[in-house]
């Protein structure tokens, strides 16, 4: 139970890096910044298509490392 629970979280690890490593970056600099800014002030659309998908997997994959990160703890504790 626990080697196949590390397992698990090692490719939920690696599917996290992947998909971070896959978005685009939320600014580029001072001007990404103040672009930033104005698009926020007029209401810029949020992602689209492939970045909403990319957004919602992270967030997936991020609470599946944490649950199971605890998993391991505790069988590992016992």
């Amino acid at each position: 139970m626990e080697t196949t629970l590390k397992i698990i979280l090692v490719i939920f690890s690696l599917g996290l890096i992947a998909v971070v490593l896959l978005q685009k970056g939320k600014s580029a600099g001072l001007s990404g910044a103040i672009s930033g800014g104005a698009e926020h002030l007029f209401g810029k659309q949020k992602a689209r298509g492939l970045d909403l998908f990319l957004q919602r997997l992270t967030v997936v994959l991020a609470v599946g490392f944490f649950l199971l990160a605890l998993a391991v703890a505790y069988f590992v504790g016992n």
